[in-house]
């Protein structure tokens, strides 16, 4: 009962102090770190290949990569559970 409490207040301040800590903060991305290095390293350099597609904001660049995340991680999933449950059969047989 006190494991189950401790683990509960622990996934609550996991849950809430996000809101509190460094709010407003600015969060980059390694692309944008590595623009800057080679801008820095080398004013004019000229990328190789521009994006086939440009999203139109931040927010729908943010869904994109989340979408993309998850379906790999389904994938992943699927397959380990697939395996395991042929696991399964094959040692009920």
């Amino acid at each position: 009962m006190k494991k189950t409490l401790i683990l509960l207040a622990m996934v609550i301040a996991l849950v809430i102090l996000p809101f509190f800590i460094n709010h407003g903060g600015e969060y980059g991305g390694s692309d944008d770190q590595a623009e800057g290095v080679i801008t820095a390293v080398d004013p004019g350099y000229e990328p190789w290949f521009h994006p086939l597609y440009e999203p139109a904001s931040g927010e729908i660049e943010s869904l994109l990569f989340t979408l993309q995340g998850s379906i790999g991680a389904a994938v992943i999933f699927y397959i380990l559970g697939y395996y395991k449950g042929r696991q399964r059969h094959d040692d009920r047989a």
